[in-house]
């Protein structure tokens, strides 16, 4: 067996297509074959409520992207421009109704026994769409944290997540936490809102799936205005009015009184009805938030970082586009080992990393908090042609 001892630094950017509902099924494409007995034999050895951050996966259970791309894709990779309709709608409630809706958009379907790679420490993500510009970091591996900011200087709107996934087995199946913030600014209207992402669960039996299940609240503390979402699925037994539906309300916080009452599904279409009026609207349609996805580009090669994910981990993606599964074997060994190593050097000079475009501190009361080094996201390299 080959043992891989020197990266490839000089590969170029390899860019895939972003989750989206056609993109379910071509993701199955790298799926290997036997994949339920195959995943089942990697956690012969895991003890239920174990933590899985670090077990790592041979590149046949992989999609050709990192986790860290995935964060991005789910802002900056859309049909229709819901941060717009956020930023331009007229009142209080129009512009919170909007802000739920595009919360919602960011969940994306994910096919069974396929999951993106692990960021390493320092790794970055950069891309533009029209006038919003899109920057992550990956600022801590263990536990992986990862960061986003986002801006739109002519719409006024910022956005900044710090998530941290927190995955576990428990036997039949593994769920992952997401823990962190995830902010939305209107700077014009001097509105904050706050949300956070149901749990990821990948079930194994009796009928495997990928779900988004459990709650999520939206708030807007400059207007009272909160919203909670129940996303629901599948338990044993397949039934299609539960699978992938969400059910929730969006209330004022002061007196606690129901203005909208919100059901659908989020891979299909989701409405609000009016509770005085009885009047439903339709507020998210995912065939036409999620469908005809454009692969992001490279615009200006001299401009990509060496840290970008595209880059960090073009050579494994081109091998797993390609099926060459022990060529991305090795190349991703690589990827790992290097990252270890770093790790190594740094712990022995007693050498603590920063990262390069967040400040970031945590606490066992608030857990993570970050802030953007700069004002501005300045416009990418890497961009999404609308």
């Amino acid at each position: 067996m080959k043992q891989v001892t020197e990266c490839d630094f000089g590969t170029k950017a390899v860019l895939t297509a972003p989750l989206s509902l056609e993109g379910e099924e071509s993701n199955s494409k790298y799926r290997a074959p036997n994949i339920i007995q195959r995943i089942l034999s990697l956690l012969t050895n895991v003890r239920p409520g174990s933590d899985l951050n670090r077990l790592q996966l041979p590149p046949q259970f992989n999609i050709p992207k990192s986790q860290l791309q995935c964060y991005g894709e789910s802002v900056y990779s859309i049909s229709s421009n819901m941060l717009t309709k956020c930023a331009e709608g007229e009142t209080e409630l129009n512009r919170f109704v909007s802000v739920v809706a595009w919360s919602i958009s960011t969940v994306r379907p994910l096919a069974f026994g396929l999951a993106p790679y692990n960021p390493i420490l320092g790794e970055t993500h950069h891309v533009s769409r029209g006038t919003l510009n899109v920057l992550l970091e990956q600022v801590s591996h263990h536990p992986p944290v990862s960061v986003l900011h986002a801006t739109d200087e002519e719409q006024n709107i910022d956005v900044l997540w710090c998530q941290s996934p927190s995955p576990k087995f428990h036997g039949t199946h593994i769920e992952v936490e997401v823990h962190g913030k995830r902010q939305l600014k209107l700077l014009n209207k001097n509105e904050t809102y706050t949300m956070n992402s149901p749990n990821l669960v990948i079930r194994f039996l009796p009928v495997p799936g990928v779900d988004w299940l459990g709650n999520a609240t939206v708030r807007c503390q400059e207007t009272g205005l909160e919203a909670e979402l129940c996303y629901r699925g599948n338990s044993f037994l397949p039934r299609p009015s539960v699978h992938r539906s969400i059910k929730g309300k969006i209330f004022l916080s002061s007196t606690m009184e129901t203005v909208y009452e919100i059901n659908g599904h989020w891979d299909r279409t989701v409405t609000m009805k009016d509770v005085k009026t009885g009047k439903k609207t339709v507020i998210y349609n995912a065939k036409e938030a999620l469908s005809g996805l454009k692969t992001p580009i490279v615009k200006d090669p001299k401009a990509v970082l060496s840290t970008e994910s595209s880059v960090v981990w073009g050579e494994v993606n081109q091998a797993i586009l390609q099926k060459s599964w022990e060529k991305a074997r090795e190349a991703k060994t690589c990827i790992e080992e290097r990252q270890r190593q770093a790790a190594r050097e740094k712990t022995s000079r007693d050498d603590e990393w920063s990262p390069k475009h967040f400040s970031v501190s945590h606490s066992k009361e608030s857990g993570w908090d970050c802030s953007p080094t700069h004002k501005l996201v300045p416009p990418a390299p890497i961009v999404v042609n609308e």
